[in-house]
């Protein structure tokens, strides 16, 4: 009997779990995409630069005021050797995904994000030489064409919107694939990964998001819509994205990497219909069948991956020498890709 209680409660602190990164990563998009379109503050840098800023501050107060995470300590040597690389990658990743909110709508954006993973294979096997199980490139196949599907019957298509989602999905990559090699040796989670990049981020993105966007935020300011209101709604993205990656570490450790991996295609599915019913952008049927075929293919992927893991020795996530001359497993930690 008390077995089975405790089967329950993990069950439903999975789903919760699940629920609230939905939550927080969907309103993070939608209100994004609001303060793009609605509001008309086409300054994605700022937004970037106001994101890192809440997630620095929001990382302090939780590991150094509230003490809910303890802090991993490093050198401040690897900090900038190690620790700044990774955080130009991701700021270059965050500012992609938010330019391209603002040409394209949120399911279009959404769709080629889970192009993710074939970036990832398909860079390691370009630049780093890996190899891969054939399982591995079949599983890409309906990625691919789903993405290739969506694009070609996308009404709403803008072709520089396009372009800095995919080249988002390629810094995506990078980023992944470069922790693999910086950050070994120390096991970082999302909260501590956020506390050391988004300080550098916050920097990187300081000077270009004032000098090329400074004059057209005070223009905004002195015709856009109240100030209060506005200020709430780009504070609160911040403050909400934040909470997103903090969301992660939860979601990470109550489930396993498939449910993982189907549960994060289906928050696709849910950000692509709640977009849809806010923003109303146009779907055709064949765009829906697009999108619908690459989460498929982005479920069997991350279904290969898992058996893979489970038949090969070793840990798939740690540098190793292949054995004849195979990597079975792409090299890359797909649980802390989604940070907003």
């Amino acid at each position: 009997m008390e077995e089975s209680r405790l089967c329950q409660w993990s069950v439903i602190r999975s789903v919760l779990a699940i629920l609230q990164w939905w939550g927080f990563n969907v309103t993070v998009i939608i209100m994004n995409k609001w303060i793009f379109q609605k509001m008309d503050f086409k300054f994605p840098l700022t937004v970037s630069s106001i994101h890192f800023i809440c997630s620095a501050i929001g990382a302090y107060l939780v590991i150094k005021v509230l003490k809910l995470k303890p802090l991993i300590v490093v050198d401040p040597e690897d900090r900038w050797r190690r620790i700044f690389p990774m955080s130009f990658v991701f700021c270059i990743n965050i500012v992609l995904g938010n330019v391209s909110l603002r040409y394209i709508p949120v399911s279009f954006m959404q769709t080629i994000k889970s192009f993710t993973p074939a970036t990832t294979v398909i860079l390691q096997w370009l630049v780093w030489s890996k190899h891969f199980d054939m399982r591995i490139w079949a599983s890409l196949i309906p990625i691919v064409g789903g993405i290739l599907l969506t694009s070609i019957t996308e009404l709403s298509f803008n072709m520089f919107g396009f372009c800095a989602a995919l080249f988002g999905c390629l810094a995506t990559s990078t980023k992944t694939i470069l922790a693999e090699s910086l950050l070994h040796g120390y096991k970082f989670d999302s909260i501590n990964t956020v506390y050391y990049m988004a300080p550098f981020a916050t920097m990187i993105l300081a000077v270009p998001a004032l000098l090329l966007e400074g004059p057209g935020v005070v223009a905004w300011l002195q015709t856009g819509p109240p100030l209060l209101s506005s200020f709430c709604i780009i504070f609160g993205s911040g403050v909400l994205a934040f909470c997103l990656n903090f969301s992660i570490f939860y979601v990470i450790h109550s489930t396993t990497a498939v449910t993982f991996n189907v549960a994060g295609n289906l928050k696709v599915a849910v950000a692509v219909t709640c977009s849809w019913l806010i923003f109303r952008n146009p779907i055709s049927m064949m765009n829906a069948v697009g999108c619908a075929i690459t989460l498929i293919g982005c479920t069997f992927y991350g279904y290969v991956r898992h058996m893979l893991s489970q038949q090969t020795p070793g840990t798939p996530r740690t540098p190793r020498t292949p054995r004849k001359s195979m990597e079975f497993v792409p090299l890359v930690n797909e649980k802390l890709e989604d940070k907003v």
